[in-house]
């Protein structure tokens, strides 16, 4: 029990150490930092999202979607990707834009396999009022929750990216105000139903068996702006352990969706 404990410990402080790494920095809208201790009580929701199922044995339909927060991007799964001719979804910060022209590239030069959306400016969690998610501070406020994401809307056309449709926070956590508020800005929220890569820091195998045990309907999110951890081996092999099952891949704009809480309705 002592050992389960333990593990249990050390993942969620790799977790915390991981998201904190990606903190972005001050900006005026943002609230100053605060302590765990006094974060007030805001009720957050991880929406769910699935889209709609093939209902053909053996041919089940998923939508895979990809987070580009920070770092580099991930060659592995781009090249995946690209060489099995596999379509998917990828939500980029304009952090990860200014850093990956490279990559950038390879996606617009591919556009009948990428659709781009909206992931924010600065990678800073999609809640109106102050508080700490994984460590990370919220906007705090709705004027700060519309910066983040017309930044990164606006960062993504400057870049010669169709405007985007679709938009998925910092770690996809929200509060149901903020959510009534990207909506209204003309956004679906992308949630997801299977978590692929545990936020990039689960190993390989077992990154492998998540992805490969998706299911008719679901939307897999995972990552692919970390090519230095093991979980981007993982989702390589599962992309084609899935193409040999005859999994028909789409990107959202492609299906009809349904996500709760309010996200896309």
């Amino acid at each position: 029990m002592n050992r389960i404990l333990l593990t249990s410990a050390l993942l969620l402080a790799s977790v915390s150490a991981a998201l904190a790494d990606e903190m972005p920095p001050p900006i005026a809208s943002a609230p100053a930092r605060i302590g765990a201790s006094k974060a007030p009580a805001v009720k957050l929701v991880e929406p769910h999202l699935h889209i709609a199922r093939s209902n053909i044995a053996g041919h089940a339909r998923i939508a895979l979607t990809f987070d580009a927060c920070m770092g580099q991007a991930d060659e592995r799964i781009l090249s995946t990707l690209v060489r099995e001719r596999i379509p998917a979804t990828i939500f980029v910060t304009a952090r990860w834009l200014k850093r990956n022209p490279q990559a950038l590239a390879v996606f617009l030069q591919n556009p009948d396999l990428f659709e781009l959306e909206n992931h924010g400016e600065n990678h800073i969690p999609a809640v109106d009022a102050p508080t700490l998610v994984y460590g990370i501070a919220s906007a705090g406020s709705p004027r700060a929750v519309k910066q983040e994401v017309e930044g990164g809307a606006a960062a993504m056309v400057t870049a010669g990216i169709p405007a985007p449709h679709w938009f998925r926070g910092s770690t996809a956590k929200y509060d149901l105000s903020a959510i009534g508020e990207i909506r209204a800005m003309g956004y679906r929220i992308a949630g997801y139903s299977v978590n692929g890569d545990g936020g990039s820091l689960l190993g390989a195998v077992i990154t492998e068996k998540r992805i490969a045990s998706a299911k008719d309907g679901d939307v897999v999110i995972s990552h692919i702006n970390q090519p230095n951890h093991a979980a981007g081996e993982g989702v390589a092999k599962a992309l084609v352990d899935l193409k040999m099952k005859g999994t028909a891949f789409v990107r959202l704009e492609d299906v009809e969706d349904m996500g709760d809480d309010k996200t896309t309705e």
